[in-house]
């Protein structure tokens, strides 16, 4: 099993979505994040004032797919959240060595679907 966590823009979280439950995946957990990166942040003008944020809203995106949904899951991922400019985010992944559904207690890769 991997896990793959995505940070994405904001305005693209739910072609993401829709793009994940088309490819096949289902489960998928969403958070609000800022960071920082090579947008380096942005000039905002509030009542006349310019001031800058460092920190960059984004969506972080994490699913734990099968080995063999992985190529899938990525791919989809990326087809929704491009743009081309930067900011349009990155992808992290990383093995899992185990996945339990705490109401069933099944085990694995059953435990994901």
């Amino acid at each position: 099993m991997k896990k793959i966590e995505a940070v994405i823009r904001p305005h693209k979280a739910d072609d993401v979505k829709n793009a994940l439950v088309e490819a096949g995946i289902k489960g998928m957990t969403i958070s609000e994040v800022r960071g920082i990166g090579r947008q380096k942040g942005q000039t905002e003008v509030y009542r006349g004032a310019e001031y800058q944020i460092d920190f960059i809203p984004k969506i972080k995106l994490e699913v734990i797919v099968a080995d063999d949904k992985l190529d899938a899951a990525v791919s989809a991922i990326i087809d929704a959240a491009k743009t081309g400019q930067i900011g349009d985010g990155k992808l992290f992944i990383s093995s899992i060595d185990e996945a339990i559904r705490v109401r069933t207690e099944e085990r694995g890769e059953s435990a994901l679907t």
